[in-house]
């Protein structure tokens, strides 16, 4: 299932990594998540930016269980990408 345009908008951030990170993730690894996984992305989505990119890559925990088993999947994503 692709994005809707609510998320893809929500992606658009203050910090260039994350636009980055979030963007490859929607082009590469958003359709194949379930319906969890796409709730995990939202509640992930509500982070502020600098926790949002601290917990993606991998240098905060999350207690939220879904976005702890959604932020290596966007690392892989944006891993896996050209650099911008």
């Amino acid at each position: 299932m692709e994005p809707d345009s609510r998320t893809r908008w929500r992606c658009r951030r203050g910090m260039l990594e994350n636009d980055w990170l979030l963007g490859e993730f929607l082009a590469q690894g958003y359709a194949q998540l379930d319906q969890e996984g796409r709730d995990a992305f939202e509640r992930l989505l509500d982070y502020p930016d600098n926790v949002l990119y601290e917990v993606v890559m991998g240098r905060q925990t999350t207690a939220d269980a879904g976005i702890a088993r959604l932020a290596p999947l966007i690392r892989a994503a944006a891993a896996a990408a050209p650099a911008p």
